[in-house]
């Protein structure tokens, strides 16, 4: 069992967090203090600047000459495997759509798995192991936890996040250069429709003049025929008469077909022009368009200067100066306040507290408290871990979503309803579960005779 101790801790921990939730919901549900553009610019400076510093601020102070090998072993095999998985996952389905007829009859491509692939990456392999998983494994298994911890949120910033981005830019690109300009798609609609009219209005356009013309000559006919009818020895002035009476008759006729063959041509049907067909730019070219974006992330920046720094620092023993510290810490405290207020934000301006729906909500639950730790599990015991240090590897596996990864999801705007559902509904049962488990871990004969 957990002790009261640990379970108080916990409640601790949290209890800040969901302050600054409930505070960025009621300022959007009820006091209306902040448009959709601000809460999106509150978002964007968590990403921009906060996360990145915090990210520095940890990689910059593990010691990377003492992190636990078998751990950092297990959990990238972990990740590494359920990436693997899903990406297979994603190529069949594609491929599956394709060959079953899943493009659109417009020409438009199916939509890509991929963005399926990072919700669930991140559902099942990123923890929230500094905020919750830190006073919870303290409370569990002692002080020892917290380090192990740190070096497992130092692997997910230098590498694991570094690939989500990647992929959320790998999209980004894709869909960027899918796009066809609109001038060129309007000018050649237009000429289509000039061909199109030209093609099916050309027999109309062409018998109405053939019957303007026949039109026409009847005309002349009945006007030369009521000439012709004047007796030859009547006075001029009668004849005079005759003639300006058939000329007006004609006139009448003349206007009469102009106005059926004005009536023909607005008949003629018109033909909507056809949806211009999804051009996918070659795989090479996202893939480096993504890369090069990557490159000026300053996640990417912040993880590697601080892996940098590390190496140096611990090294040859040097500290940070503390003015430099200082200026980081009054930027990289604001990280997680901010993003639990951008998440509460974000419930605020859905129709539902549980946007993405019960049913994904309880997959979500599975992805994250069954199949990720029964990995872990499984690559810690092939790695050869046992003990607490085993405990400690598939608890953490269960631990609630990251609040890095919903700031990521609704930067990009994908699936960011499953990420904040994360946050907060699985939270609950997840606390529950990892308890659960941490008993059942300790309670187990097997476990307990072979790797206690």
């Amino acid at each position: 069992m957990i002790p009261g101790s640990a379970v108080y801790h916990v409640v601790e921990a949290m209890a800040p967090l969901y302050t600054a939730a409930v505070l960025g919901y009621a300022s959007v549900r009820w006091l209306k203090a902040f448009s959709d553009e601000q809460c999106a610019g509150i978002n964007h400076f968590v990403a921009l600047y906060a996360v990145p510093v915090l990210i520095f601020h940890m990689v910059s102070t593990n010691d990377p000459y003492h992190m636990n090998e078998r751990l950092i072993a297990a959990d990238t095999l972990q990740k590494a495997i359920m990436l693997l998985a899903l990406t297979a996952w994603a190529f069949w389905s594609h491929y599956r759509g394709r060959r079953g007829g899943g493009a659109k009859d417009d020409g438009a491509a199916p939509p890509s798995p991929i963005k399926w692939v990072v919700t669930n990456f991140s559902v099942a392999s990123l923890p929230n192991t500094i905020i919750m998983g830190v006073p919870l494994l303290d409370g569990m298994y002692g002080s020892v936890s917290g380090g192990l911890m740190k070096q497992i949120v130092v692997m997910q910033f230098c590498i694991w996040y570094n690939v989500v981005i990647f992929l959320y830019e790998f999209m980004a690109a894709r869909d960027s250069s899918a796009k066809i300009s609109p001038v060129s798609v309007a000018a050649a609609a237009a000429a289509g429709n000039r061909d199109r009219i030209g093609e099916n209005g050309g027999s109309i356009h062409a018998e109405g003049s053939r019957h303007q013309v026949v039109v026409n000559i009847e005309i002349t006919e009945v006007a030369a025929a009521a000439a012709a009818a004047a007796s030859p020895a009547a006075p001029d002035s009668r004849a005079a008469e005759e003639t300006a009476a058939a000329a007006a008759v004609a006139k009448e006729l003349t206007a009469d077909a102009d106005a059926n063959n004005a009536k023909a041509a607005e008949e003629v049907p018109a033909v909507p022009p056809p949806a211009p067909a999804q051009q996918v730019p070659p795989v090479m070219h996202v893939v480096w368009m993504a890369v090069k974006k990557l490159l000026q992330i300053p996640n990417t920046y912040a993880s590697f200067l601080g892996l940098i720094w590390s190496l140096m620092a611990f090294k040859i023993g040097f500290s940070m100066p503390k003015i430099v510290d200082d200026s980081l810490f009054v930027i990289y405290t604001t990280a997680v306040g901010l993003s639990m207020f951008a998440s509460g934000t974000f419930i605020a301006r859905q129709s539902r507290f549980v946007p993405c729906g019960y049913t994904i909500a309880s997959l979500s639950m599975v992805l994250k408290f069954l199949i990720g730790p029964v990995i872990m599990l499984l690559v810690s015991l092939a790695i050869g871990m046992h003990g607490t240090l085993l405990h400690i590897a598939v608890v953490q596996a269960a631990l609630p979503l990251a609040v890095t990864s919903f700031v990521y999801a609704e930067e990009y705007k994908v699936h960011a309803d499953i990420m904040s559902t994360g946050l907060y509904v699985l939270i609950h049962r997840e606390s529950v579960l990892v308890g659960a488990l941490h008993a059942h871990l300790r309670n187990n004969s097997y476990i307990s005779r072979s790797f206690l």
